[in-house]
């Protein structure tokens, strides 16, 4: 009978001093050897099982987990950063003119804050923009839970804050606007809002368009490039004469504003510290008497109307005289002029002739198809109306004085823009400050003008700068038109300035083949020591702006993909655009002049301005088949809504009458 292990170890052996004894049976560790071997052999291939399973599982053939469990248990961070309050303004090449970037606002909790006084003189000390007695006063308002403090830190002054520990301080995260360029395109771009909502320029008429797509930036037809350097040069003008200020704008053939520049400016970061004079955007803004630059309307006009040609003379001998007032030349010539040599000598005696031979019908309606009774034409705030007389009150003087640049007023931008429809083959555009989209289709224009209209009139501003007022525009290489003006000022009295007036040029390049127009006007420019030897004392359009432009030119045709001539093709260009000051009339064809003053059609003012009766029996059908052609096109009727902008000039057009005096009883202008 075997025993169990058990009972073996529990069996007492008889010892005397009774101690348990225990005694195992024979072979016993033979028997438990292979137990024990058996279960190592189970054990090592149940590892070896295990282990083959492992590498089967995560190596051979991995199980992946299901899509559904790894959506709910692997993270999400989000590391795309949060879109801006406002959309990025570019240039046309995609520089950066203004941007969003996140900042922090710091208020206060009065209510928390124990030593007000103290607080508020760490915090000044820290943020120099702030006023230490108007925080204390903030900081003191214990009924008050909530006090604004500075509502753009950097983040250096949001460190140096935190690291006060000051109970009662907090951050509130933002945006703020910042414009990298700081006063250049100052005025085209405006500012905001503390909260971040257009206030001036750009920012303000594209205010919707730029809170609702913020991630899309917003491309301006503005080359920065070239608005610095028009800056520069015009800022230059200006204190050289110790003017006033000045405005310039660089517009293509297509209406798109490239540059437009208003001084004195400001710099766009600090848009609410600005002086409200150098907030005015001169361009749009303000109502300027053109000067001699309108010859450039009458001389198409007329020629537009059929009833003069280039080679057509007029009695320039003698100043004229209408009611008391004189108009003579500022450089008298003493005889007949054709069209050519009136715009390059600034005749205002022969302006005032070809405009009355229009008459105050044709004229006004050449001006209203150019643009000239609307507002500036262009999407900014501040847009406004020009200034003229009533057509009640527009008479033979009137008639006469508007064709050369008095007795009517309008911001720079019309004009010019007007211009660049006398000299693109005479198609009008509204100009814009937006770049053209990818794949949109060309901007779409209205005729106003025969196409050989707009080429004698590139021909005869040749002229201008080759042997006229214009010189000091001439710029090697390239082949400039222009025209000056000068113009009186009107004083608080509703007569002209006898010592202070308005200087301007206006110019196109390359003129064989026009792509931009630059224009400068500089106010009320004075003569100084430092011009004394180039100017002699004079202030006209010749010798104050006719440089500032050259030199823009000259600096911006690279720029701009406009090379200059050299060699053979400039000898070429040359000879194909000279114009001569008196052109011969085509055979056959009897032109006006001593022996044939009048043309057939021609109004009454003409003949009165000659002391003549006129005929008796009037050509109707000249003068008829005249306003046909001069009103070819009637454009941007009615005012688009975009350009119902808030103005201090908002009248009717009829309803403008003009406040200054038509002329001085001896004007002399160019």
């Amino acid at each position: 009978m075997s025993l169990k292990l058990s009972e073996l170890l529990s069996r007492p052996d008889g010892n005397p001093d009774n101690k348990r004894t225990y005694v195992l049976p024979p072979g016993w560790h033979k028997r438990y050897r292979s137990r024990l071997a058996i279960c190592m052999v189970f054990f090592v291939f149940a590892y070896m099982a295990l282990v083959l399973r492992v590498a089967y599982v995560t190596v051979i053939h991995p199980i992946k987990p299901a899509a559904a469990w790894l959506a709910a248990v692997l993270p999400h961070p989000n590391m795309s950063a949060p879109l801006p309050d406002r959309a990025s303004i570019l240039d046309d090449k995609g520089r950066l003119l203004a941007v969003s970037l996140p900042d922090a606002a710091l208020y206060a909790d009065p209510k928390q804050i124990v030593h007000p006084r103290e607080v508020a003189r760490q915090l000044a000390a820290l943020l120099p923009d702030i006023s230490l007695h108007q925080t204390e006063l903030r900081l003191s308002l214990k009924r008050s839970k909530f006090a604004y403090i500075d509502r753009a830190l950097t983040p250096g002054q949001e460190m140096a804050v935190n690291r006060l520990g000051v109970p009662g301080l907090y951050f509130l995260p933002g945006w703020a606007r910042h414009y990298p360029n700081g006063s250049i395109a100052a005025h085209i771009l405006g500012g905001v809002t503390p909260g971040q909502n257009g206030l001036a320029g750009i920012e303000e008429s594209f205010n919707k368009r730029l809170l609702e797509h913020p991630a899309i930036p917003l491309k301006l037809s503005i080359d920065v490039r070239v608005q610095d350097i028009v800056q520069r040069e015009l800022s230059r003008a200006m204190k050289d004469y110790d003017a006033r200020g000045a405005c310039a704008i660089v517009e293509n053939m297509t209406g798109r504003i490239v540059a437009m520049v208003s001084l004195p400016d400001y710099n766009a970061n600090d848009f609410h510290d600005a002086p409200p004079d150098a907030q005015i955007n001169r361009c749009i803004s303000g109502d300027y008497e053109p000067g001699s630059v309108m010859k450039l309307m009458t001389l198409a006009s007329a020629l537009q109307s059929g009833l003069v040609h280039v080679w057509d003379r007029f009695n320039t001998t003698h100043p004229l005289f209408v009611g008391g007032y004189a108009v003579t030349d500022y450089e008298p010539v003493h005889h007949w002029l054709a069209m050519p040599a009136i715009l390059a000598y600034s005749s205002n005696i022969g302006a005032s002739r070809i405009a009355t031979i229009l008459g105050p019908k044709l004229q006004r309606a050449w001006l209203r198809k150019m643009g000239f009774f609307n507002r500036a034409p262009i999407r900014l705030p501040g847009a406004q109306y020009g200034l003229w007389h009533a057509r009640s009150a527009w008479r033979l003087l009137t008639t006469m004085s508007v064709s050369f640049g008095n007795g009517i007023a309008m911001p720079p931008l019309t004009l010019v823009n007007a211009i660049v429809a006398d000299l693109n083959g005479g198609i009008l555009y509204r100009p814009s400050l937006l770049a053209p989209q990818p794949g949109a289709p060309p901007r779409q224009g209205i005729r106003v003008m025969r196409p050989d209209v707009s080429v004698d009139m590139r021909k005869m501003m040749r002229s201008v700068v080759l042997f006229g007022t214009g010189v000091y525009a001439n710029v090697p290489g390239y082949l400039v038109g222009g025209k000056t003006g000068t113009s009186q000022v009107v004083g608080a009295n509703g007569r002209y300035k006898s010592k202070l007036n308005n200087a301007s040029f206006v110019a196109a390049f390359p003129i064989n083949a026009p792509r931009y127009v630059v224009y400068a006007l500089v106010i009320h420019p004075k003569p100084t020591k430092k011009m004394q030897n180039f100017s002699h004392g004079f202030t006209t359009g010749g010798y104050v702006a006719a440089p500032a432009v050259g030199r823009i030119i000259s600096r911006i045709g690279p720029m701009l993909g406009v090379r200059p001539l050299s060699g053979p093709a400039l000898k070429a260009a040359n000879a194909k655009w000279h114009f001569p000051l008196a052109p011969k009339p085509p055979r056959s064809v009897i032109a006006l002049g001593p022996s044939h003053p009048f043309p057939q059609g021609a109004n009454q003012y003409a003949y009165d301005l000659a002391h003549e009766p006129g005929p008796k029996h009037p050509d109707r059908a000249a003068r008829l088949a005249a306003l046909k052609n001069i009103s070819q096109a009637v454009p941007f009727r009615p005012v688009p809504h975009e350009l119902r902008v808030a103005s201090s000039l908002t009248a009717p057009a009829e309803a403008r009458p003009y406040q200054g005096s038509v002329l001085r009883p001896a004007f002399r202008g160019t």
